[in-house]
C-alpha cells in the first residue's frame, strides 16, 4: 500500500495497485474498479461516496443521472470534468448501491489520501454524508456541515449535499438542496479563484489556505 510522505507520491503505481485491490469484500462483486474522473492535476476535486451501477459499468465516477446533474451544476460555475477532479471514498460499487461499510471505508482509505497527497488542491468539495466525515474526521450530517468551511491539510473542505439527494427533490432551513449545491459551489470556485490569485501575486508561487482570508 501506498506510504505517504510529504511530497508527491507515484500516482500511476498506485493507481495499478488500486485496480487489482482485494483488500475488502467489494472485490468479490465489482465489475471494474473506479478510480478516478476528470484532471488529477487540478486544483478543485469532488469527493463522492462510492460507484453506483453505471459507474461500475464504465469505470467512471459520476456518469448517471447524479453525474450529469453534477456537470451541469460544474457548468454555472465554469467548471468541467477537464478542470476539476471527481474521486469516491471507496472505489469498488458496494452491492445493491448500499452504504460503504466502516471497514470498507478503511481499507480504501490510502487511494483516497494517495489522490489528495498528489494532487495537494486547494479546495475539496464534499458530496454527502460519507464524504463530508471523512474529510473533517466527524460523525457530522451534510445538513449540519454545509454552510461551514474545513480545512484539510493545505486544503479548505466545502461540505455540500451529493446530487443524488437533489434529484430526490427537498429542502433544508427553506433552501431547496439543488439551490443549495449552486451556492456552495460558487463558494468553492471563489475559494479557488482566489487562491489562484494569491499564487499569481506570491514570489514564491504559493499562497497558504491560513492566508486567503476566507475565515
Amino acid at each position: 500500500m501506498p506510504q505517504l510522505t510529504g511530497s508527491r507520491v507515484d500516482i500511476d503505481s498506485i493507481r495499478s495497485q488500486a485496480l487489482s485491490c482485494t483488500r475488502c469484500r467489494l472485490s468479490e462483486s465489482r465489475t471494474q474498479v473506479v478510480w478516478a474522473g476528470g484532471n488529477l492535476d487540478s486544483d478543485v476535486v469532488f469527493i463522492g461516496e462510492a460507484p453506483g451501477f453505471h459507474e461500475d459499468q464504465q469505470g467512471e465516477p459520476f456518469v448517471g443521472a447524479s453525474g450529469q446533474l453534477l456537470d451541469r451544476l460544474l457548468a454555472e460555475v465554469s467548471l468541467d470534468r477537464s478542470s476539476v477532479a471527481i474521486v469516491n471514498v471507496v472505489k469498488c460499487r458496494p452491492p445493491g448501491n448500499r452504504n460503504p461499510l466502516p471497514d470498507e471505508i478503511e481499507a480504501c482509505r490510502p487511494y483516497l489520501e494517495a489522490q489528495l497527497e498528489h494532487m495537494q488542491p486547494d479546495v475539496i468539495v464534499t458530496l454527502g454524508n460519507f464524504a463530508t466525515q471523512f474529510m473533517i474526521g466527524q460523525p457530522i450530517g451534510i445538513t449540519k456541515a454545509r454552510g461551514q468551511t474545513f480545512r484539510f491539510r493545505g486544503a479548505i473542505v466545502v461540505p455540500t449535499f451529493h446530487p443524488a439527494a437533489a434529484l430526490r427533490g427537498g429542502s433544508d432551513n427553506g433552501v431547496t438542496r439543488l439551490d443549495a449545491i449552486r451556492q456552495d459551489l460558487h463558494k468553492a470556485r471563489a475559494i479557488v479563484e482566489e487562491a489562484r490569485s494569491r499564487r499569481v501575486q506570491s514570489p514564491a508561487g504559493t499562497a497558504a489556505p491560513d492566508q486567503l482570508g476566507l475565515f
